[in-house]
């Protein structure tokens, strides 16, 4: 068992996952980081705010513009220098963004609380564009180094160590916050510097990990090319596999190159699965989440919970969280992406429905004479079944997605246009949501039950299924499209983009609104 585990570690494909899993666990450890920063007094002390100030929400809000900047400065270095060092320049920046955070305040520069929230806003903004290009790059390498069956496997393992990130900061923060009060300077300053322990994870591995062998190819070195295939796959995969590098290098080269007027000008090569990409990240910020992820406490204090008990149940949540996305990883492949997120959104927009009136019972449970346990029990479960189902079914093909339709040239560009319009889709939720607390109150949350009903209507009309296909048979995709002259799923091809094609894993088809953990034949 001992030398099984060993080999494991040293297979090449899962210190990929490994190593991309621990980069994309920096932006669950944000998230959960700045969940119970904003209610420490002594931060806000020391930023010259008070918690129902509207800085609060442009403090966390503003590191998603950086991530959107970052994203298209990544996506540029990482096309020409490579996938693995646009990812190490990311996490240089990152880290140099944190400590901009930690030391904001400190010693002499705490006497001017201007100065402070300067400081503050300016390592949130450098720590977003670390993030948002490694957000950005990360997907392409992983994706790049999979094989057609798997890249969702990946990308899902990959992001269950980005709620282990949100755990991580949370456990941090309630272990601070109740050992040195919320007056301390500590109990908020800890949390931020401990970021450093993903960096410095990274950067010693640096040397485990090869180049992608398509980005190798494209770029002319298939000598490094196939001995990254050699590391990754095996030696009996090189010959086959640069075969098929080579002619998708052909077939690019003589469609052209990629710009981003392609991709977002309406008469470009690329708008349609751009338009694909934006409507997946602007659903996935529709589903509320982003929300939820940042200011869990709060959402179960709209709920009827304390102020402590809020932030225990709030871990709750995230465990369970953290457990259940292992069904991410074992469905996405099975039974694709497009059906996981078609019943993610209808159950979250049931559970937010259920949500809201469970909030509205809470806050009038004097005068209605309800038991405190009758409102807080269920709302408790609704909430924590809708985390998972949202880590399930949204969490991954969002970003999965556009890694999967777009042609090499413009892979990267692809990626870094779903991460800036998931920087600005979340700094828009994440920086109007305080507002919905103070002035919605449980009513929030049947905002969220109707915009998770749009985000199942645009999915259900024009996302396709891109699982268990190669990249080159999911931009056939939009070729008939584009000769078909609608975007409609039904209408192309026949339908057969709904669904995973036929021969997948199982050898047959199932329907996308069946139930995903029926009894397989």
């Amino acid at each position: 068992m001992v030398g099984f585990n060993v080999r494991k570690v040293l297979d090449k494909q899962t210190q990929v996952v490994l190593f991309s899993s621990t980069a994309i666990a920096l932006y669950g450890y944000d998230q959960g980081m700045m969940s119970l920063i904003n209610t420490n007094k002594s931060y806000l002390s020391t930023m010259g705010i008070t918690e129902e100030s509207p800085i609060v929400g442009v403090i966390v809000s503003i590191y998603y513009l950086g991530c959107a900047v970052g994203a298209v400065l990544a996506s540029k270095f990482a096309d020409v220098k490579g996938r693995r060092p646009g990812i190490f320049a990311c996490l240089a920046t990152a880290s140099a963004g944190n400590l901009l955070m930690f030391v904001a305040g400190f010693g002499k520069m705490g006497q001017s609380s201007n100065l402070a929230l300067a400081t503050m806003l300016v390592g949130r903004i450098v720590m977003g564009l670390g993030v948002g290009g490694i957000d950005s790059v990360v997907p392409v390498y992983s994706s790049e180094l999979s094989s057609d069956d798997q890249r969702g496997t990946a990308l899902a393992q990959e992001f269950q160590a980005n709620i282990f990130g949100l755990n991580m900061a949370f456990i941090v923060n309630i272990i601070v916050t109740h050992r040195l009060g919320k007056w301390d300077q500590w109990a908020w300053r800890t949390p931020i510097i401990a970021m450093q322990i993903y960096p410095a994870l990274l950067f010693a591995g640096a040397n485990l990990l090869p180049e992608t062998p398509r980005w190798l190819v494209f770029n002319g070195d298939e000598d490094r090319a196939k001995k990254s295939i050699a590391r990754v796959f095996g030696k009996d995969a090189v010959d086959d596999r640069i075969k098929e590098l080579r002619d998708a290098q052909k077939q690019e080269e003589e469609a052209g190159s990629v710009s981003y007027a392609d991709m977002l000008l309406p008469s470009g090569s690329q708008f349609h699965p751009t338009i694909i990409t934006i409507m997946g990240q602007v659903n996935q910020a529709l589903t509320g989440y982003g929300a939820v992820s940042v200011y869990g406490p709060q959402i179960f204090e709209l709920l009827g919970f304390g102020v402590t008990e809020s932030e225990y149940i709030t871990l709750g949540n995230y465990l369970f969280y953290f457990m259940m996305m292992t069904l991410a990883w074992v469905l996405i492949d099975r039974v694709g992406r497009r059906r996981l997120m078609l019943q993610g959104a209808l159950w979250l927009s049931i559970s937010f429905a259920l949500l809201t009136v469970l909030g509205g019972l809470a806050s009038n449970r004097q005068q209605l004479s309800i038991p405190r346990l009758a409102t807080g029990i269920p709302s408790i479960i609704v909430l924590y079944l809708a985390t998972s189902v949202f880590g399930i079914g949204w969490l991954v093909p969002p970003w999965l997605i556009p890694t999967e339709i777009f042609p090499s040239t413009a892979r990267a560009q692809g990626a870094a246009i779903s991460v800036v319009i998931w920087g600005l889709a979340n700094f828009a939720v994440t920086l109007l949501t305080p507002i919905g607390f103070n002035n919605l109150k449980y009513f929030l949350l049947l905002v969220f039950a109707a915009t998770n009903a749009i985000a199942w209507v645009l999915t259900y009309l024009y996302c396709p299924e891109t699982g268990n296909r190669t990249f080159e048979e999911n931009q056939e995709f939009f070729s008939a499209a584009a000769e078909k002259g609608s975007w409609r799923v039904a209408k192309v091809d026949g339908g057969g983009y709904r669904t995973l094609p036929k021969g997948g894993d199982d050898g047959h088809e199932e329907s996308e609104t069946s139930p995903l953990l029926r009894g397989r034949e």
